[in-house]
């Protein structure tokens, strides 16, 4: 059995939607395997009418398929907490899942970031494919701590990232980069996610104005080193973790291990939208 094989297996086994259904999780990673390579995109029915259109190789996308949520707890939480009136930053979207979810179920109006062309053409595609023009401005530029053009991979799905003087990077391209303090038209928003690849503390240097904006309460940031969320806790955030199926936050310590960092401010506010919001639908579940 490949280490990639083993990977899925161990994702299914314990993934909070799939760990007790196995057989139908690895029905739908075969169902995968065989249309993925009879047609180049595949488009699957996903959350709540929702569709995902995907590819082969698509880490985030496929993981959707299989699991329903790739990221459950923080996919779980942004369907919970958003609501129409909303804006959501989509910093690193790579090809909209969480767009899909913040614009197509919740009917938020997100920004949704993407530097690399190829990678924004599939992101698009998703848009389109879900009639969501009018609730989604994608930017096809990377976010960090200032102006300007920076250097950016090529090739790898999910693993594009910014290169940092990284001469072992492999391919690249010139890209244009922007702050999110800068970006033209930016009203305050309501949630920010930020996926990108190891840059986040730049990203958060440059969003000083948008982070102090008292209508933003929640941060989704897969960066966790002490630089990377210093300015959150700066600006008041404290850290959390949420459990979809009860509806509860609670307090994690900064030492905490995981994907993904969900740093929260005016947690009883957030708590009050959490428990008042509609269920939404994925695979046999309603959440």
């Amino acid at each position: 059995m490949s280490v990639q094989v083993r990977q899925i297996a161990r994702f299914l086994c314990n993934h909070p939607l799939t760990r007790d259904h196995r057989a139908a999780g690895f029905v739908r990673l075969f169902r995968w395997q065989i249309e993925s390579r009879l047609r180049r995109e595949v488009i699957v029915p996903w959350v709540d009418g929702i569709r995902l259109a995907a590819r082969r190789g698509m880490t985030g996308a496929t993981g959707n398929i299989y699991a329903g949520l790739h990221e459950f707890a923080d996919m779980a939480f942004t369907l919970h907490f958003l609501r129409p009136d909303d804006l959501f930053l989509d910093v690193g979207a790579n090809i909209g899942s969480y767009t899909l979810l913040a614009s197509g179920v919740c009917k938020a109006r997100t920004i949704a970031f993407e530097p690399d062309p190829q990678t924004m053409a599939l992101l698009r595609r998703n848009i389109d494919l879900n009639g969501l023009d009018g609730r989604v401005l994608l930017e096809q530029t990377a976010v960090g701590a200032e102006d300007g053009e920076v250097k950016f991979t090529l090739g790898r799905d999910t693993g594009n990232q910014v290169t940092q003087g990284n001469e072992r990077a492999g391919p690249t391209q010139r890209v244009s980069m922007r702050t999110l303090d800068s970006v033209a038209g930016l009203a305050p928003p309501t949630m920010i996610k930020v996926d990108v690849e190891g840059y986040e503390a730049q990203v958060f240097r440059g969003a000083r104005t948008v982070l102090n904006a008292p209508l933003l309460k929640a941060v989704i940031t897969e960066g966790q080193r002490p630089a990377d969320i210093a300015p959150l806790l700066s600006a008041g955030f404290a850290q959390y973790e949420y459990d979809p199926f009860h509806r509860r936050l609670s307090r994690v310590g900064r030492d905490r291990s995981g994907n993904n960092a969900l740093l929260l401010r005016d947690s009883s506010f957030v708590a009050a939208r959490l428990t008042a919001s509609p269920s939404f639908h994925v695979l046999s579940y309603t959440i």
